[in-house]
C-alpha cells in the first residue's frame, strides 16, 4: 500500500526538464514553460529582453539551465 501512495505522490510532482518537442536551442524555456502552465514565446521574450538589458546576464543563466537541466524522457 505505501508504494501505490509513493507511486501516485510521484507522477503528479512537475519535474523540471529540457522539452524535447517545444525547442529552439535546447529546450530549456519549453520545459519550464510546461512546468509553470505558460506559453514558451513568452519566456523566449522575457529571456531576450534579460539578455539584451541585463547585459548578457540572461544567455549566462540560459546555458546553466541547459547544462544542469536533464532532457525529458522520450515518449513511448
Amino acid at each position: 500500500m505505501t508504494n501505490n501512495v509513493l507511486n501516485e505522490a510521484t507522477d503528479q510532482v512537475k519535474k523540471l526538464r529540457r522539452s524535447r518537442s517545444d525547442k529552439m536551442l535546447a529546450g530549456v524555456c519549453g520545459g519550464v514553460a510546461k512546468m509553470i502552465g505558460v506559453d514558451a514565446a513568452i519566456l523566449r521574450i522575457i529571456l531576450v529582453a534579460a539578455t539584451l538589458l541585463g547585459f548578457g546576464t540572461g544567455a549566462i543563466l540560459y546555458a546553466a539551465a541547459w547544462i544542469l537541466m536533464p532532457e525529458e524522457e522520450p515518449a513511448m
